[in-house]
């Protein structure tokens, strides 16, 4: 498997950020690490090995980057107006600054003249940031596979409520879209897939809550809920990975 590593400066962040490439060619998928998590985790956590068919095969092409939830949802007593606009400057670090990267280089080594769009996958809240990007920004991202996610703000910022707030909390502004809103009709043209188990440490009430939400509004979503002896862990989510890949991907 190729891999590849690159360290750059973002504007956006202010800081150095980390990108691990695992794979030669195909489609783009970012990988967002579970709460707290780095770079480095796909590789570390063995989630190279339910990916390797795909990415051995060409059919995509995975980078993995570093989370700042130490800095958000994570530093529960920190000031949450600060925290939600420090995590403002990470997405707009991934959909002005990551996301143009990738393009170009999935397109150099494909030989696309056009761009792709992106596939967000995630577990834990990194499926609560991946479901986030692909609902925000149906112009980059046109795949998703969240898993064990949790769909609200309120689990980093309790009952803290501002704009930036509500735009970074799915069941909050999905639920509060009109029925004829333009993003309605992108998302139908793309694959999302969110999926949760009801076992040990598994928290599906959101999840219930976002295909409730999709019903209502005709959001095509694809909601899976596994049983429960399925827990909250990465040898489920492996499991997970070798089942709905090929289908978000055929």
């Amino acid at each position: 498997m190729e891999t590849q590593y690159f360290k750059q400066y973002s504007p956006a962040l202010g800081r150095d950020m980390e990108v691990k490439v695992y794979g030669h060619a195909g489609r783009p998928v970012l990988f967002i690490p579970c709460q707290n998590g780095r770079f480095f985790d796909f590789e570390n956590f063995r989630m190279t090995d339910a990916w390797a068919p795909f990415i051995d095969a060409g059919q995509v092409m995975v980078f993995s980057i570093d989370t700042i939830d130490a800095e958000t949802w994570s530093d529960v007593n920190g000031d949450a107006y600060w925290r939600i606009r420090r995590y403002e400057q990470w997405i707009h670090f991934i959909v002005d600054e990551l996301a143009p990267f990738m393009r170009d280089m999935v397109n150099a080594r494909n030989g696309w003249d056009g761009y792709p769009g992106i596939i967000a996958f995630g577990c834990s809240l990194g499926a609560t940031h991946a479901a986030n990007l692909y609902f925000r920004f149906p112009g980059v991202f046109d795949g998703l596979l969240a898993l064990s996610g949790i769909y609200t703000a309120s689990y980093g910022f309790g009952s803290y409520m501002d704009e930036v707030v509500y735009r970074n909390s799915p069941v909050d502004y999905l639920a509060g879209m009109p029925s004829d809103h333009p993003y309605i009709a992108e998302y139908n043209k793309h694959r999302g897939i969110i999926c949760v188990g009801q076992g040990a440490w598994e928290v599906p009430e959101t999840t219930r809550r976002m295909a409730e939400i999709c019903q209502e509004k005709g959001i095509h979503l694809w909601v899976d809920f596994w049983g429960y002896d399925c827990a909250h862990d990465w040898d489920w989510w492996y499991k997970q990975v070798a089942y709905f890949v090929p289908k978000l991907l055929g």
